[in-house]
């Protein structure tokens, strides 16, 4: 549990190896373990297994309820794009005749010199 914990986080084999005090292969080969009886193929999927066993999030919901919570998800991250405390800004590129009149307005002000 203590490498498969460690994997879903992120880290690197040669860091779990460290951090345990064991062999690089010896975490190869548990990994490879923890892979065949979970039935999965890469580390992203080890961690979405860990995080829902940990948080005891059931594995078998339907289609249906996926969607639903995913549209719902999603409609929560999309709002906060949008919430009245915090107006879209929309840039615009100044032409080009704007560009060199406050080049000019600059170069004019710097042009006086006072002895």
């Amino acid at each position: 549990m203590e490498i498969a914990e460690l994997i879903a986080w992120g880290a690197a084999k040669k860091e779990v190896a460290d951090r345990l005090s064991i062999s690089t292969r010896t975490v190869e080969n548990h990994v490879r373990t923890i892979f065949e009886k979970l039935r999965i193929q890469k580390a992203t999927e080890l961690s979405a297994w860990w995080f829902c066993t940990r948080f005891h999030i059931p594995f078998t919901e339907s289609p249906l309820k996926k969607q639903i919570i995913g549209v719902f998800l999603f409609g929560l991250v999309i709002s906060t794009f949008f919430t009245e405390d915090q107006p879209v800004r929309v840039f615009r590129t100044r032409t080009r005749t704007e560009a060199r009149a406050g080049r000019r307005s600059r170069r004019d002000e710097g042009d006086t010199f006072e002895l």
